[in-house]
């Protein structure tokens, strides 16, 4: 599933343009074609696709793994879940088999949503809020502290990796990237939120914060059909990795599965500290 670099990714180059397309900016959508129904979560079809022919594209955002189109009127958001993705052609070349919504543009462009699995959602709204109230703060905003984060991770009693990975926490982070950020902090993926130290909440935030930064830098990693030209994962730390020595004391890294997700850790620089082993629950 693209997490938080890629979706960033994604959404550079889109706004900036590549070799093999330009900005999609200030284009006009002339006429949009849905061909998998479930792909749109709102509104209906019809008013979809009277709302949002004629109007232009002004920006570009991300909230968590959501992409946000400004539109001169609406915002149109997209989540690329676990198989989606967008990307600008030509209108003169044929649609993908599974792009399952098309959005013609002016100049002889086309923004196409792709999504082999047919998960991923969009929906056309007044007010992104609607779709993004309920995710937590953004990891790499200037307002998003250690202090804030060890706050949050006393608010509960539960595991780390599952805590991290809930988008209402802390909104971008997925498998990938909760397990490097975990290994780079030096704690277990099972160590209760509310056993760490504000020191272990420092190195937890300096983690994530890293891996994000290095993720976007490297342009996200490509590890299957769903990410174009990223190179993180050539600098996974454990991630993948099961049986492979840590990076840092030579211990072969471990695999286990935690909430459902494989979840990739060092047993010597994780330590899991005894009583955390139980499974999560909120206080």
């Amino acid at each position: 599933m693209p997490e938080l670099p890629e979706v960033e990714t994604i959404r550079s180059a889109l706004t900036l343009g590549s070799r093999e397309a330009p900005s999609i900016l200030e284009r006009q959508i002339c006429s949009v074609n849905l061909s998998w129904e479930r792909t749109l979560a709102t509104p209906s079809r019809e008013e979809f696709e009277r709302r949002i022919q004629g109007q232009r594209i002004q920006g570009t955002g991300r909230r968590g793994k959501y992409l946000i189109l400004q539109l001169s009127q609406d915002f149109l958001l997209v989540h690329l879940r676990m198989s989606g993705d967008l990307s600008v052609v030509p209108t003169n070349k044929p649609p993908a088999p599974h792009d399952r919504l098309l959005i013609e543009l002016e100049g002889g462009w086309r923004l196409a949503f792709n999504d082999t699995r047919k998960f991923g959602r969009v929906w056309l709204v007044e007010d992104p809020q609607e779709v993004l109230a309920p995710l937590g703060p953004e990891p790499l905003d200037e307002d998003f502290t250690p202090a804030k984060l060890h706050e949050k991770l006393h608010a509960h009693k539960r595991q780390l990796k599952p805590l991290l990975l809930d988008q209402t926490f802390l909104a971008g982070l997925g498998n990938i990237y909760t397990d490097e950020a975990l290994h780079l902090a030096r704690l277990h993926p099972l160590r209760k939120s509310n056993s760490l130290s504000a020191a272990e909440s420092r190195r937890l935030w300096d983690g994530i914060r890293q891996v994000l930064k290095e993720g976007i830098r490297r342009n996200g990693a490509s590890i299957d059909w769903v990410y174009r030209g990223g190179e993180f994962q050539n600098y996974f730390r454990v991630y993948g990795r099961t049986e492979e020595p840590c990076p840092v004391c030579g211990t072969a890294i471990a695999r286990m599965v935690v909430g459902q997700r494989g979840t990739h850790y060092c047993p010597a620089c994780q330590l899991l500290t005894l009583g955390d082993e139980k499974s999560p629950s909120d206080e």
